[in-house]
């Protein structure tokens, strides 16, 4: 039988950030404080989403509905990343990305964590935009998790197919 195995990705629901993304456009449509600024977030092709505003500090805080709608449907703000306001014309617009994969060089760092502090017979190799580790003992695979969990990779990681 195989190794005990399981493998770190960084992915999002994106029905809950389509969820998010309308509650946050619903709150921007009904909020006091948002009206007649022209308010407003959609998305911007498959992992894009533009935050619009008539000031800049109001698409400022279109953005922080937007997060705010984001952590309550269990999405880490690692996921999402927005640029500064930039200014399109009469209008504000706030650019943002919602971050999906390893990349290489990420995946490098996880794994070398892995290697250096990990417990003894615990591989990591990398697959794409994911990482496998595997190991002889699930009690080191679970130790694995948890140092993972403990560290900063300035991205939102998850564990699935524990095996």
């Amino acid at each position: 039988m195989a190794d005990p195995s399981f493998d770190v990705v960084s992915k999002v629901d994106r029905q809950e950030v389509d969820n998010a993304l309308n509650q946050a456009s619903k709150e921007l449509s009904t909020r006091f404080d948002f009206r007649g600024t022209g308010a407003k977030v959609e998305w911007a092709g498959e992992h894009a989403v533009t935050i619009e505003a008539e000031t800049e500090e109001r698409a400022k805080a279109a953005v922080e509905v937007f997060k705010e709608k984001l952590i309550k449907r269990g999405i880490s703000l690692k996921a999402f990343e927005a640029d500064e306001p930039a200014v399109s014309g009469k209008i504000y617009k706030i650019n943002g990305r919602i971050l999906e994969g390893i990349e290489s060089d990420k995946a490098k760092k996880i794994a070398k964590f892995v290697r250096d502090e990990g417990p003894k017979g615990v591989q990591a190799q990398i697959q794409g935009d994911q990482l496998r580790v595997s190991g002889k003992k699930k009690d080191h695979l679970q130790e694995v998790i948890a140092l993972l969990k403990n560290q900063d990779f300035g991205i939102a990681l998850q564990f699935t197919n524990y095996r």
